[in-house]
This record gives structure tokens, sequence and C-alpha cells, in this order.
């Protein structure tokens, strides 16, 4: 008998926030108010863009809804508590895109990403798991989640408007990352 070989693709999760309209207008405002911050931190510069906008916790409290999100569905895919959460802000102008990678460093559990403004034709989410392709239509309010050492990345953004999502990482707490 010929044993079938099979695999078996990594699971990707979604979730909604309830009141994302108000919820994003609000983020929205908070990233224009604090991205210019002699606190903020940038890192991941590709292309002329820094990928990666790191604002302080404690200047972004509009943050909480999706981070209550983000952190009670880490907990029950992981089934895992309590979890250190980290974030930081994508602005993506038209033109540009996010590059191909990982987010495999240090004990990261789970990573996440949470769509605030994202234009038709700004960029889907390709999540490479071995030879298939997971393809997410962003929109806002919607959260995704998917193992950290899946690796993904964002098309160009072909839309005349800023795109801007929210990443996330989980690990445990006594790894501070």
């Amino acid at each position: 008998m010929i044993e079938p070989s099979f695999a078996q693709l990594t699971p990707v999760y979604f979730a909604d926030l309830a009141n994302a309209l108000a919820v994003n207008s609000a983020l929205v405002d908070a990233f224009e108010r604090e991205k210019d911050g002699a606190d903020v931190r940038r890192t991941h510069l590709f292309a002329g863009r820094y990928e990666n906008t790191y604002l302080p916790a404690e200047r972004v409290p509009e943050l909480a809804p999706v981070s209550a999100l983000a952190q009670a569905t880490a907990t029950r895919i992981l089934d895992r508590a309590p979890l250190r959460q980290g974030f930081w802000f994508n602005e993506m102008h038209p033109g540009q895109r996010t590059t191909l990678h990982d987010h495999a460093e240090g004990n990261e559990l789970l990573s996440a990403v949470y769509y605030v403004v994202c234009p038709e034709g700004s960029g889907r989410l390709i999540l490479h798991d071995d030879e298939a392709q997971v393809v997410v239509m962003p929109r806002p309010g919607l959260l995704v989640l998917f193992a950290p050492d899946l690796p993904h990345e964002v098309e160009i953004n072909a839309s005349a408007q800023t795109r801007l999502s929210i990443a996330f990482n989980f690990g445990p707490v006594d790894d501070p990352a």
C-alpha cells in the first residue's frame, strides 16, 4: 500500500473589532499626533521607507480596544496567559510595499496585523507557507493572526491614499524580547 504524502497549511486566524469605524478614526488621529515625537523609534529601512514605527503605548491610549482584542484572541489561540505584547505601526504611502520577512526572532509565539486604513488597491497581505500562499484582502477592523515564522509581505500600495496598519507580536511574559 502506498502511503500518500500531504502537507498541512499553517493556521491563520481572523477576528473583527466591534466599533472599528470609531476606533480606527481615533487611531489615525493618534498616529498623526504622535508619529513625529522625539521618543518615536523607526526600524527596517527599505527602499527609502521605514517599515516599522514604534510609538510608546502610554502615548496611544486609543489603541486599547485593538490591543485588548489582539491579546484576548492570542490568549485563546495559544491557550496561554499571560502573554507579552509588542506593537508597531506600519504607514505605507502610495507606491510603497512591505518586503518579505518573518517575526521568528526571540521567543515570539504569535504575530498579528490589524487594519486601520486600507483603501482599495493598497496591497494584500501574502503569507508564504512552503509552496502555498494565503492571500488576505485587508479591510478596516480586521485582525489577522499567524505563526511568527511564517514569511509574509504586503503588495505595493497602488491606491492614491496612505495605508495604516498595526502589527503585534506575542511572547512569554518572562522574555522581554
